[in-house]
C-alpha cells in the first residue's frame, strides 16, 4: 500500500496527462494478477468497485476516534488539522504525524491486507466495531500511507485522475486498444476486472449482466435554443426535464430491481414499482425516472423526497404520496441464458426507443407503475423554445435534448444528449452566513447562505445556500471582506454582518420547513454580486410568495402515458 500512495503523490504532483498516463501504466504493468485490480479500483478513490454497493460505513465519529486512540491526541486535533486543509485524508496525516507515530515499515499492509480490512469493516456490525477495525489497520501505518488509506476510504482521491486517464493507462501498461478498453469497463462497472481483462487479452469477455447496474449517461447543460439545433440538429428529439429520482430498472424472471443514480439499490424505497414490473413479459434494463404521481399529475419533488431513504415505506406513506416510473431508454434485452443481457448501448436512439415503445408495460394510464416520456420532434429553434416554455407551464425543470442518432454512453457527459434549462427568476438576497468551502475551495469562504426580508417583521429570514456562480477571483476578494465583517464563528462556519447582495438564480421554488422564510430555492447559484445594492432593498418575502404562487397556478403537469411518433 505504500508504494500505491508514492505513486497516487507522484500522480498528483504532476499536471500533464501524459505524465499521469505513464506513471500509472508502468506502476499498473508491474503489479502481481491478484493486486492489479484492487490498485486500479482504489485509483478511482473507492474501496470497491463501483458497481458494488458496499461501503465501509465509517463515519467521521468513528474516523476521529481510531485516529485519536492511535495518536494519543486530544479529541479537537483531528477537527482542528480538517478546519485547515478541509481535507480529511490530509488531516488524518498531520494528527499522525505530529504524534511521532512511526510504526515499523516492515509491517505495513499490503494492498490485499487493505482490501481485506476495507471489507471487514462493511460486514462488521455497529460502529464501535467498525472503528476498532480501522484502529487496528492505522496503527500499522505511517502518517503517508495512512492518509492514501483514508483518501480510498473517504472518495477523495484528489489526485486529478479522471476515469478516461486511468483507462489509457491500462492501456498503455498491456497493450490494448483503448476502445476495447472503455466498452469493456463500459459493461462491466468495474474497473479491477476490466484491468485483469486487459492484461490477461479478455477484454471481449466482458458482458453486460442484470443486475449489475450500469453507470448513467449524463448530459451537458446548454441555454441557447440556437447552439442546441447547430450542435444535435437539423432534428432533435425532446423530452421534459422531469424533477424526479433517476433510476434504472432491471428485471428477469420476476425478479426486480431499482438502482440509483449512485448505484445504490432502492429498490426497498418503492415496491410498488416493484411489485408492477413484476410480472413483465421479458428480461432487461431499463433507465427512466421515479415521479410522485397521482390522478395523472405528478407531485412537487418536495413530496417524493418523503419517499427517499425509506427502505420499507409504510402503508399511509404509500398512499399519501404514490409513485410512478417513467422509462425514456432501454439498455439491454434478454439474451436468453445467465443472466445476461444483449447490449443495445451501441444502438442508435432511434433504435433503442423503438424497441423500447414494443415493449409491454402496465401504463399508468391503464392503473399501472409505468408511462414512457413524453418525446416530440423539433426541427427549428423557435420550435424548441417553445417545447421548453410548455415544459415549464408543466412545471417542469426544462427539456432533456436528444440527438436521434445518439449512443448510450454510460458515465459520459458527451454532446449527444442537452440539458436545457434557464433560471426561473433571480432573486437578490443578503449573505447571513459563509462557511470553509472544500477541494480547490478549502482556503476561502465560498458557501453563502442568504436570506430575503421579511416584510411583516422586518427580520431577515434564510432561504437557501449557494456555492457556485462567482469565479476564483471573486470568491478570494468577497473571504477577505466576510473575514473583516464576521460577526461570530462556529466551527466552520461564520455568522458575518448581513451587508453584502448576491443575485441568485434558481430554477424551482417550494416549501421547505429547512430555512426560516419557509421556502428553498431548487438549484441555487450566484448569478453575480451586488456592491450597488444596500441590505434594506432586498427581495422580500412577499416576492418570493408571488413567485411561488404563480408556480403553483401554472398547468398541472400530465404525464403522457405512451409517446409514439
Amino acid at each position: 500500500m505504500r508504494r500505491w500512495g508514492d505513486v497516487a503523490g507522484r500522480v498528483a504532483a504532476t499536471t500533464k496527462t501524459s505524465e499521469k498516463t505513464a506513471i500509472l501504466a508502468a506502476y499498473l504493468a508491474d503489479l502481481a494478477p491478484a493486486d492489479l485490480p484492487v490498485a486500479a479500483v482504489f485509483l478511482t478513490g473507492r474501496p470497491f468497485p463501483e458497481a458494488d454497493q458496499r461501503s465501509t460505513g465509517v463515519g467521521w465519529a468513528g474516523l476521529a476516534g481510531a485516529v485519536l486512540r492511535v495518536a494519543a491526541a486530544d479529541g479537537e486535533a483531528l477537527r482542528r488539522a480538517y478546519d485547515r486543509s478541509s481535507d480529511v485524508a490530509t488531516a488524518v496525516g498531520e494528527v499522525l504525524a505530529e504524534a511521532g507515530h512511526a510504526p515499523d515499515p516492515a509491517h505495513e499492509p499490503t494492498l490485499g491486507e487493505v482490501r481485506a480490512a476495507f471489507e471487514a469493516i462493511e460486514a462488521a456490525s455497529g460502529a464501535g466495531a467498525k472503528a476498532a477495525l480501522l484502529e487496528a489497520l492505522l496503527a500499522r501505518t505511517s502518517p503517508a500511507t495512512a492518509t492514501a488509506i483514508v483518501r480510498v476510504m473517504s472518495g477523495e482521491l484528489r489526485i486529478g485522475l479522471r476515469e478516461g486517464l486511468l483507462e489509457a493507462a491500462i492501456a498503455k501498461a498491456f497493450d490494448r486498444p483503448l476502445t476495447a478498453v472503455k466498452r469493456a469497463g463500459m459493461l462491466t462497472g468495474d474497473v479491477g476486472r476490466t484491468a485483469l481483462l486487459a492484461r490477461d487479452g479478455r477484454l471481449e469477455e466482458a458482458a453486460l449482466a442484470l443486475f449489475n447496474p450500469l453507470k448513467f449517461m449524463l448530459a451537458s447543460p446548454a441555454e441557447d435554443a440556437a447552439e442546441i439545433i447547430g450542435r444535435l440538429g437539423p432534428t432533435v428529439w425532446v423530452e421534459d426535464k422531469y424533477d424526479g429520482i433517476r433510476a434504472q430498472l432491471h428485471h428477469a424472471g420476476g425478479e426486480v430491481r431499482l438502482y440509483s443514480r449512485d448505484l445504490h439499490d432502492i429498490s426497498g424505497q418503492f415496491p410498488e414499482v416493484v411489485e408492477g414490473a413484476r410480472g413483465l413479459p421479458w428480461a432487461g434494463i431499463l433507465d427512466g425516472e421515479i415521479l410522485a404521481w397521482r390522478d395523472g399529475v405528478v407531485l412537487p419533488f418536495l413530496q417524493l423526497q418523503a419517499r427517499l431513504g425509506r427502505k420499507n415505506p409504510s402503508a399511509r406513506i404509500l398512499a399519501e404520496i404514490p409513485v410512478i416510473y417513467v422509462a425514456w431508454d432501454v439498455l439491454g434485452m434478454d439474451r436468453g441464458a445467465d443472466a445476461l443481457v444483449a447490449p443495445l448501448l451501441e444502438e442508435p436512439l432511434t433504435e433503442r426507443r423503438r424497441r423500447l415503445e414494443a415493449l409491454e408495460l402496465p401504463l399508468a394510464a391503464d392503473g399501472g407503475r409505468f408511462a414512457l416520456s413524453h418525446l416530440v420532434s423539433v426541427d427549428s429553434v423557435d420550435g424548441l423554445e417553445a417545447a421548453f416554455a410548455e415544459a415549464r407551464a408543466r412545471r417542469n425543470e426544462g427539456l432533456m435534448v436528444k440527438d436521434p442518432t445518439s449512443r448510450y454512453t454510460p458515465g459520459r457527459r458527451g454532446m449527444g444528449w442537452l440539458k436545457m434549462k434557464k433560471a426561473l427568476a433571480t432573486l437578490d438576497c443578503v449573505v447571513v452566513g459563509v462557511e470553509v468551502g472544500h477541494g480547490k475551495r478549502h482556503g476561502v469562504l465560498s458557501d453563502y447562505t442568504f436570506a430575503v426580508r421579511d416584510d411583516a417583521s422586518g427580520h431577515l429570514v434564510t432561504i437557501g445556500k449557494a456555492y457556485t456562480g462567482l469565479t476564483d477571483a471573486e470568491i478570494a476578494e468577497m473571504t477577505r471582506w466576510f473575514e473583516a465583517h464576521t460577526i461570530s464563528t462556529h466551527g466552520r462556519y461564520r455568522v458575518v454582518e448581513p451587508t453584502a447582495v448576491v443575485e441568485v438564480a434558481f430554477d424551482v421554488i417550494m416549501r421547505s420547513a429547512r430555512h426560516k422564510s419557509g421556502f428553498a430555492l431548487r438549484f441555487p447559484r450566484i448569478a453575480r454580486l451586488r456592491p450597488d445594492k444596500p441590505a434594506d432593498e432586498v427581495d422580500t418575502l412577499a416576492t418570493v410568495t408571488r413567485l411561488y404562487e404563480g408556480l403553483q397556478h401554472g398547468a398541472e403537469h400530465l404525464v403522457t402515458a405512451s409517446a409514439r411518433r
